[in-house]
């Protein structure tokens, strides 16, 4: 029997369609999109696709942690009547010494930071990281009216300086310029993971920190 060319072209749709679905079956919980996201895992293709996807998955985000072994200290929500609440937060969870405290986050921050800590600030040599706080009520740029921050949500996280293993406490505001080097790599390394980086380079509010959130902008400066 002679086949048509829609019929022929059904028939290879749904063998194409046979083999990806048999292959998903066997494929290994690191390359499977529908597993959850382990973090201390060697990051591949699908790392990125899973880390975007906690943004509107709080769950797949609490799953990713609970994944890769890495305990957690959960904090209450708390709601907010001027879009300041506090949603799915916990505790900064890091290796390093965060100074002054480990701060509140969002989830998604915490999964993003897990990422940047192991893949870029640690193989650069940082043993401790100062930051500036993560939540303020506020608006973008501080100003009297417009679109929220998204340290208004805890949804970003402001680094201020590094102190690295070899004892040499850098700061953003002082080393920007005789670090360059050093500093932009960080820079580079957290744009990899979160949705907006931004720094010296973007404008002088930034001058002396890193901002680093996961809203839904993507901005590496």
């Amino acid at each position: 029997m002679r086949l048509t060319t829609p019929v022929l072209g059904a028939a290879i749709l749904l063998g194409l369609g046979g083999l990806a679905w048999y292959g998903m079956r066997f494929l290994p919980p690191e390359w499977d999109p529908r597993a959850p996201l382990d973090l201390t895992a060697e990051p591949n293709m699908v790392t990125g696709l899973k880390l975007r996807r906690l943004r509107s998955s709080p769950e797949a985000c609490f799953a990713a942690f609970e994944a890769s072994r890495i305990p957690v200290t959960r904090v209450p929500d708390r709601p907010s009547e001027v879009g300041c609440g506090l949603e799915n937060a916990l505790r900064l969870p890091s290796a390093l010494r965060i100074l002054p405290s480990p701060p509140v986050v969002t989830c998604r921050v915490a999964a993003a930071w897990v990422l940047y800590e192991r893949h870029a600030l640690v193989p650069a040599g940082v043993a401790g990281v100062t930051h500036l706080g993560a939540q303020a009520c506020r608006n973008v740029n501080r100003a009297r009216h417009g679109r929220l921050s998204e340290h208004a949500t805890a949804n970003a996280l402001d680094v201020a300086g590094f102190r690295m293993r070899d004892g040499r406490e850098l700061r953003l505001a002082r080393h920007w310029e005789s670090e360059n080097t050093l500093l932009r790599g960080l820079r580079d390394g957290a744009c990899r993971w979160f949705g907006t980086v931004l720094g010296p380079e973007y404008n002088a509010a930034h001058s002396d920190h890193f901002h680093l959130d996961m809203g839904s902008a993507r901005i590496c400066r």
